[in-house]
């Protein structure tokens, strides 16, 4: 686990290379506190920041090939890398470290862009080839590892954090604020852009060539899911839990102490139970002084009764603001799902017991655990309802007051799933989000296309790709697809990523190995999401090791007493002046802020989530633009 930075630009030399590379690499120094490592040749050059987990003494990077035409940077973990080096040994590759990095460089040699296909863990990296200014960057299936790139005229930055990249001196740095309202609706952006103008995203299962001073790009996969209905739930439980056993000694591999996340759900607690069965799985949780928000007593009872050692810690309210300052920063982008801070503090202390977490994201995902799958089996009979009826009652829904019950379901129902798919307008409306900005503001973003017409080339292609293996997928699938390109890779990754590497910390996710993955995609619908459950098959899984509390706990994410602090001074007075400051005046509506604060403190209804977006911006820009 380390970072990486690089850039090419043969045409800019009014500026010292060799010092540009070191001062974007001390940007994300907490990537790698380990060593640090640089490459430069006056047309390129390489920054490498590294934490030491397989090899410690050696690995350090860049990394050379034999005659030294190609030079690699990496972050991650190759889980299956001691298979691949006996597989290149003996096509006749000399390996100079006993790491797992040095199989991507051989592979690439070996293999050329088909190592990707060979590669089981998480990845970005970038190889360099001197001879002809040529890059080739790559990531992981799921995006699991971040990587971001900016193409200036001829230069191309690229790096594991926007941070690094924008420490060049020839870096343009400016808001993205066309995408504001994009990002208001959905706290993420679904695609290549960033809230930063001109750096983007290379998207999960994605490659990338710079070559001749321009840039092309690839995909090399693409989730599919392609359901048995022959399989039985017992065949399948005991499939997954064969096969999640196996991902987890895979991922447990290290040089170094490894610990594991436990929270009172299924799936952390089965990522536990089998690391417990090769290790001393020493677990850490954090929960709140507000008992029925707080993880930590169902925990505990979890650890105590399966043997594991646990460790939890209390967050109060005046350490969860005071470190939203730094969470922000860490993200590069701003985030206000209200989990990235706990689980800042939650790495912070693993990480000074162990260099390496095993974590339950992911498993949603695959499996089918978000409550909101469920609304595609009660919409099924309603879509049979015709077009103009649906319609018709959903113009009626808007009279009812906000909150009535059916308010929701027949304002969707009037469209297909690429037009209510949730996450398109997770927090505002996207006709509220751009009332709530500034005029001119507002009027920037209302140029852009609405949240559905950005993504409908995301579910034509979902559509499409199932059509092409015989058969269009269901609802649930296709929005377990939607999520696993977008959802999972712009906010629940990317906050694992950033949280844990602000402390130094590797964190690896079993559920998103690409063998644990074959195996989900398989499971018939019947098998992911009922009425009554979700997750059916990974919880029959669970049902097999796992107390039965445990293994049927319904989902609830990670919850936070936050709406509740935000009715309370000093947190909603200090909420309440970042939302009426000079900045806030210059993107937001701030009566509109005021009225969201005013009516979320007299309750019942909460607008926490709406409130903490336009925080957690304001607390973001001051970061990055003072």
């Amino acid at each position: 686990m380390c970072g990486f930075v690089g850039f090419i630009d043969e045409n800019d030399q009014t500026y010292d290379h060799r010092a540009t590379i070191v001062a974007m690499a001390n940007a994300i120094a907490h990537r790698g506190p380990d060593s640090e490592g640089y490459f430069s040749d006056g047309r390129a050059a390489l920054g490498f920041r590294r934490l030491a987990i397989i090899d410690l003494a050696g690995a350090n990077q860049p990394l050379y090939n034999e005659n030294r035409s190609l030079v690699l940077v990496f972050n991650g973990e190759i889980y299956n890398y001691q298979e691949l080096r006996r597989q290149l040994i003996a096509a006749g590759h000399t390996f100079s470290t006993q790491g797992d990095a040095e199989v991507i460089l051989h592979g690439f040699e070996q293999w050329g862009e088909g190592v990707l296909d060979r590669l089981r863990g998480m990845f970005a990296f970038a190889l360099y080839r001197p001879a002809a200014g040529e890059l080739f960057c790559a990531r992981d299936a799921f995006g699991i590892k971040p990587l971001y790139y900016a193409v200036e005229g001829e230069r191309i930055l690229f790096g594991s954090e926007i941070k690094g990249l924008i420490t060049h001196p020839r870096a343009h740095r400016s808001l993205n604020e066309r995408r504001l309202a994009h990002w208001l609706c959905m706290e993420y952006l679904p695609d290549e852009e960033t809230l930063f103008e001109g750096v983007r995203k290379l998207p999960a299962g994605h490659w990338l060539r710079w070559r001749n001073g321009r840039a092309e790009r690839g995909r090399w996969f693409v989730p599919r899911f392609a359901p048995d209905a022959g399989r039985s739930l017992e065949e399948s439980a005991e499939a997954i839990e064969a096969t999640l056993r196996e991902s987890v000694a895979a991922h447990a591999i290290a040089d170094v102490d490894v610990g594991c996340f436990l929270s009172a759900g299924v799936d952390s607690s089965l990522v536990a139970r089998e690391a417990a069965r090769i290790m001393e799985a020493r677990t850490f949780t954090i929960g709140w002084g507000e008992g029925r928000f707080s993880e930590l007593e169902a925990a505990a009872t979890f650890a105590r009764a399966t043997g594991l050692p646990n460790e939890g810690c209390i967050l109060g309210a005046e350490q969860f603001f005071a470190s939203v300052p730094a969470v922000q920063y860490a993200m590069d982008e701003p985030l206000p799902n209200p989990s990235a801070v706990p689980l800042y503090h939650l790495c912070a202390m693993a990480a000074e017991s162990v260099k390496v977490v095993l974590s339950g994201e992911g498993a949603d995902e695959l499996f089918g655990g978000y409550p909101y799958y469920q609304e595609c089996l009660a919409f099924a009979p309603y879509m049979a309802v015709p077009v103009p009826m649906r319609r018709a009652a959903s113009a009626a829904a808007r009279h009812l007051p906000e909150g009535t019950h059916g308010r929701r379901f027949l304002l969707r129902g009037a469209h297909g799933l690429p037009e209510r798919y949730i996450r398109l307008e997770y927090n505002f409306a996207w006709a509220e989000a751009l009332g709530l900005l500034a005029p001119e503001v507002g009027a920037r973003c209302a140029a852009a296309p609405a949240p559905w017409e950005l993504t409908a080339p995301l579910f034509a292609e979902i559509v499409g790709s199932g059509k092409a293996c015989g058969d269009a997928p269901d609802e649930v699938t296709a929005m377990q697809t939607a999520d696993i390109l977008t959802w999972l890779q712009q906010d629940i990754l990317l906050k694992a990523d950033k949280m844990s590497m602000a402390s130094s910390l590797e964190l690896r996710v079993p559920f998103l190995d690409r063998e644990v993955f074959a195996l989900a995609s398989t499971l018939p619908v019947s098998q992911r999401v009922g009425r009554r459950e979700t997750k059916i098959a990974l919880r029959a899984a669970a049902a097999r090791t796992l107390p039965q509390a445990t293994a049927a706990m319904p989902k609830q994410g990670f919850v936070t007493p936050l709406a509740q602090w935000l009715r309370k001074d000093p947190w909603r007075e200090q909420v309440h002046e970042v939302l009426n400051s000079e900045r806030a005046r210059r993107f937001f509506r701030t009566d509109r802020l005021n009225a969201l604060l005013d009516e979320h403190q007299r309750g019942p209804r909460s607008h926490m989530k709406k409130i903490w977006s336009a925080y957690c911006f304001l607390i973001w820009h001051e970061q990055y633009f003072g």
